[in-house]
């Protein structure tokens, strides 16, 4: 039970935050308290119970508005009201006209989102306390303008709401970044929650509405099948060596495997997945309660994860009861390795869906496999489907180079690629022919050739000996590759030999 103590204006005055919100209460007026936050902010509150429910009153900041004695004061005529039956806090958010934007949008936060998701209502929250409030908090909702709105997007743009602040772990450091990203953001939710103040009628009109935001170039990466069989090379690549964890590869082959959110996989459970249907089975997701449809090649690869006794996850994490969380710094050493640095996490959903497009699926079907709640948010990928007019452009260029007896040229074979071997079953086309290729590394490599590592590395630097990939932070070789260079390094020789031997 916290301590209770007569507060003084030196008892407040030496206070100090910790790593999370706490109280000091009063042994004068029960109820009465100052609350401290991990920044070190220091409010008087009154904290009573009515109908049954704990109700917290802020009466306002310790300084010059409010000392100890004043705030004493008022916490004894508040708590007096609740002696009545009154609820001072309910009466306080009723008092629209002297609402202000930070009750308001408060209010937003805890009545308006009741229904969310709690990530929904975390990413609000950090809209609205971040950047608006610090701005516009004291404001009376009522008083707010379209100029204000056009201000504050200004604002939060230039960075003026940019900074460090503590978090409640341990050393943690929250850092708050502006940008017109952000600023967009941070009006997109403030106008959710004037919509939500109209319907209390605190206002009659939304403020944001009208208000141009930035415009936000909407990133959209489509694979080909020819990056695609690079990325299941890279990702043969790692695996082989051993260079990235097992739970991470698995996890971005069935990113590209099922169209799934990133969380939807990480966090996924065994129990959720249902083999026998060919389907995963989500109690929740981003769109609520979900079924993911699983190819074959989808479930071959959650077949072949090994499973760890006692972890529920179907991709453990470090802990002995947690799923694999982080997989970003994995993933851009090996879209580096496959030369797609420009390609992201959710660009691999975009992948699915694309494939799924261009092998003549309908949108209605993808969408329903994407787990689209929109038809507008699938016709992203309406421009991939075959169309009259690409069929027309086909038929007519064709015609046109037949009259000029055009002639395709013909496909060379691609220089220093891997060998090529057979795909595990249902892989093939999807993540690439060249998933089963055996990789090898330097020491291998040198040993096969008959040569010494320093030699490979005067040879790369050079640019000559065999094909290699950089993988992370290693290079590796694809066996096929050297063998090949061998024997065209061998082949060269005895030619050359030949020669001297007929010269002769």
């Amino acid at each position: 039970m916290a301590t209770r103590q007569r507060l003084t204006k030196r008892i407040v005055d030496a206070a100090q935050s910790g790593p999370k919100d706490s109280f000091l209460w009063d042994s004068e007026v029960v109820g009465f308290g100052l609350k401290l936050n991990i920044k070190g902010r220091k409010t008087y509150v009154a904290q009573y119970v009515i109908g049954g429910r704990s109700r917290r009153y802020t009466i306002g900041p310790h300084g010059s508005s409010w000392t100890v004695e004043t705030a004493r004061e008022r916490a004894k005529v508040l708590l007096g009201r609740v002696a009545d039956g009154e609820d001072p806090q309910e009466a306080k958010l009723l008092d629209r006209d002297a609402m202000t934007v930070a009750q308001m949008c408060e209010l937003y936060l805890t009545e308006g989102l009741a229904t969310r998701k709690p990530t929904s209502v975390a990413t609000a929250r950090a809209d609205l306390d971040n950047h608006v409030k610090p701005r516009i908090g004291t404001r009376r909702a009522a008083d707010i303008t379209p100029e204000d709105i056009d201000r504050l997007l200004l604002e939060i743009a230039e960075g003026k709401t940019a900074r460090r602040a503590p978090t409640a772990k341990k050393r943690g450091v929250s850092h708050v970044r502006g940008g017109k990203g952000a600023a967009n953001s941070a009006i997109s939710t403030l106008g959710a929650a004037f919509g939500f103040a109209i319907r209390r009628r605190v206002r009659p009109d939304n403020p944001v509405r009208g208000v141009r935001k930035f415009s936000e170039r909407k990133l959209e990466r489509f694979l080909s099948p020819a990056e695609l069989a690079r990325l299941g090379e890279a990702l043969a690549a790692a695996e082989s060596l051993g260079v990235e964890s097992p739970f991470v590869i698995a996890a971005i082959r069935l990113l590209v495997l099922t169209g799934a959110r990133r969380n939807e996989i990480l966090c996924l459970e065994r129990a959720w997945i249902d083999t026998h249907n060919s389907c995963l089975r989500l109690p929740d997701s981003k769109t609520g309660a979900k079924v993911i449809h699983l190819g074959e090649a989808a479930l071959e690869v959650i077949e072949a994860i090994p499973e760890i006794v006692g972890n529920p996850y179907l991709l453990p994490g470090r802990g002995e009861s947690g799923h694999l969380k982080d997989i970003q710094s994995a993933w851009e050493r090996i879209r580096d390795a496959a030369g797609l640095s420009d390609v992201r996490l959710h660009d691999l959903r975009h992948a699915f869906a694309s494939l799924g497009v261009g092998n003549g699926d309908t949108l209605f079907v993808v969408g329903a496999l994407l787990g689209h709640r929109s038809p507008q948010t699938t016709h992203r990928y309406a421009h991939l489907a075959d169309h009259p007019l690409k069929s027309a452009a086909n038929r007519i260029s064709a015609e046109a180079a037949r009259l000029m007896a055009l002639k395709r040229p013909e496909a060379k074979d691609p220089q220093g690629r891997a060998n090529v071997v057979a795909a595990p079953p249902g892989t093939k086309g999807v993540l690439g022919e060249v998933i089963a290729t055996e990789w090898i590394d330097t020491l291998e490599a040198a040993r096969l050739i008959g040569s010494t590592i320093g030699t490979l590395q005067t040879w790369r630097w050079m640019e000559l000996g065999p094909p290699y990939r950089r993988v992370g932070r290693r290079i590796v070789y694809a066996r096929g590759d050297v063998e090949a260079w061998k024997a065209q390094q061998d082949a060269a020789r005895e030619e050359g030999r030949l020669s001297r031997v007929r010269a002769a």
